[in-house]
């Protein structure tokens, strides 16, 4: 006899009963699922956009804090490194690339960023999608996601990062500071990095400077004072009374300080030198991995803590699960008493129960599966939202073999609401 056509009988008949136990086992699933995608998302994500920050050195302070300004530029005052150490690094055999990064300005609730052009294009290996790196002060290169156009000017607000509602939506405090005579030409737009970079604006770091009244690094020594890098009729798109050139080497009396040094050695046995040397001194050096390895201890403890709830809950929910079955098994004793009457053999029976109910078990894993993966889709996207961080969660084997598990372990729960109404007798469940 087949048995399919009385088990989607079964599941016709249980209009309400079968719907709640899919959705129980699908949450179940669901939970799990998202906690393990976007936690292995997230890992990928940062670690993607640290990956051109070989080594990092700014004054002594947290670690942890310079690294999310540096790399994931998450607005916090800062303590300054000695400029001058920008040339020492530039001179250094051991070293192939340095750059300074400055921010503090923000414009339409874009942070703005100073460095070199050498770092804009990540010592090489980008290329802008539009225009070009910029070449001299007052000029700008925007990243891939910044709501500004090739051309516009960007008018600097100091101080106010985060506070607009999101990037691209100025509010009312940051335009009542901004920094009015100074403005930044977009000459160029970089492609997208996966990083919060793209939602920066790059100027160079004389620029930045500049715009705080600390000079460019360039000026003479004999230089009273460095002009504004914009002034209003000034010859060529320089800052008057200042050198045209950007970038290093820097001179002057005093370069002013930076937030962050980001360093690319020559070869491994240099970065651990230059780290060794910089870790002391009134320095602070670091590799961004070694920061992030701690944090993602932090977040597989967290990880660990939300899986363990999620377990317990699941087992709840298993358990409620095979209360229902044995309810639904109760509920349709009397059919299968009938069945029993008219001739099915008691296997027949309990094949028939056995298999409906591992068809709602089933179901839900399915269900929860996809669930699981919209929910950490959406997750993504508010992180990504937040953060700028690209992440791409995939549903892997992390996910699926739970799934697995809790369908075979819900088979086996169904054996026994399928057990009981194989023992009923026949006389008893047509009298029920």
């Amino acid at each position: 006899m087949n048995p399919f056509p009385m088990v989607l009988a079964d599941l016709r008949a249980l209009r309400w009963t079968a719907p709640a136990i899919v959705l129980l086992v699908a949450l179940a699933i669901a939970t799990g699922v998202a906690i393990g995608a976007q936690e292995r998302a997230l890992r990928r994500g940062s670690a993607g956009a640290a990956n051109d920050f070989d080594l990092i050195i700014g004054a002594p302070g947290s670690q942890t804090q310079l690294l999310m300004s540096a790399v994931y530029l998450q607005p916090d005052a800062l303590p300054l490194v000695d400029g001058r150490l920008l040339n020492t690094l530039f001179k250094d055999e051991r070293v192939a690339q340095a750059a300074p990064i400055a921010f503090g300005d923000v414009s339409r609730g874009y942070p703005i960023v100073g460095t070199t052009a050498a770092f804009a294009g990540r010592w090489g290996r980008i290329e802008p999608s539009e225009g070009r790196l910029f070449a001299a002060e007052g000029e700008a290169v925007i990243g891939a996601d910044v709501l500004y156009r090739m051309s516009d000017t960007i008018v600097p607000s100091h101080g106010v990062a985060g506070h607009a509602a999101r990037p691209g939506e100025a509010d009312a405090e940051e335009d009542g500071h901004r920094h009015e005579g100074h403005g930044y030409t977009v000459v160029g737009r970089l492609p997208r990095l996966g990083s919060p970079w793209d939602r920066a604006i790059l100027v160079p770091i004389e620029s930045v400077w500049e715009v705080h009244g600390l000079g460019n690094g360039h000026a003479s020594d004999a230089a009273k004072s460095d002009s504004p890098f914009w002034k209003q009729g000034s010859a060529g798109s320089g800052p008057a009374g200042a050198e045209d050139r950007i970038g290093p080497p820097f001179e002057g009396r005093r370069v002013p300080g930076v937030p962050a040094i980001v360093v690319k050695p020559k070869s491994v046995a240099g970065a651990y030198q230059l780290r060794a040397q910089y870790r002391q001194g009134g320095t602070m050096a670091f590799f961004p991995a070694e920061v992030l390895v701690s944090l993602y201890g932090a977040l597989g403890d967290i990880r660990d803590i939300l899986v363990v709830a999620s377990a317990l809950n699941t087992v709840l929910i298993l358990a409620s699960v095979l209360l229902l079955l044995l309810a639904v098994a109760g509920l349709r004793r009397r059919r299968y008493a009938v069945l029993r009457a008219l001739g099915a053999p008691r296997s027949y029976v309990m094949l028939v129960v056995w298999l409906g109910q591992v068809a709602l078990i089933t179901l839900g894993c399915l269900i929860g599966l996809g669930l699981g993966a919209l929910a950490t889709k959406a997750v993504s996207g508010l992180v990504a939202e937040r953060t700028g961080l690209l992440l791409s969660p995939a549903i892997g084997l992390g996910e699926v073999l739970p799934a697995l598990g809790l369908a075979l372990i819900g088979s086996l729960f169904a054996l026994l609401p399928a057990a009981l109404s194989y023992r009923q007798p026949v006389v008893a469940g047509l009298r029920g």
